[in-house]
């Protein structure tokens, strides 16, 4: 399963750490193991589903347990019976090495 997320809390952060409530919810996918990658809008990861679904939820929890007043979170998912795609194969013939 591939999931994109962003996390849009309330405020992103405070004085000193303008973002930190947006990167406790990265922290979240960076502790977890799984193949991930942050963008400039959000973050995209992939696992199995029983890990990914929880996941979902634990990233957007994080924001706010990190002191955000509230947080909207926007998810896409992706998963295929039998399908093999990675994050990797979607991606890939875009990455330029400069």
């Amino acid at each position: 399963m591939i999931v994109e997320i962003e996390c849009l809390p309330m405020p992103p952060g405070s004085g000193r750490s303008p973002y930190a409530h947006v990167e406790a919810a990265i922290a979240v996918i960076q502790e977890s193991g799984l193949k991930y990658e942050v963008s400039a809008l959000g973050s995209t990861f992939e696992g199995d589903p029983d890990v990914v679904w929880p996941l979902v939820r634990q990233v957007h929890e994080a924001a706010l347990a990190a002191g955000a007043k509230s947080v909207v979170s926007i998810v896409k998912l992706f998963e295929a019976r039998e399908d093999e795609t990675t994050m990797s194969s979607l991606t890939s013939k875009f990455r330029v090495v400069r």
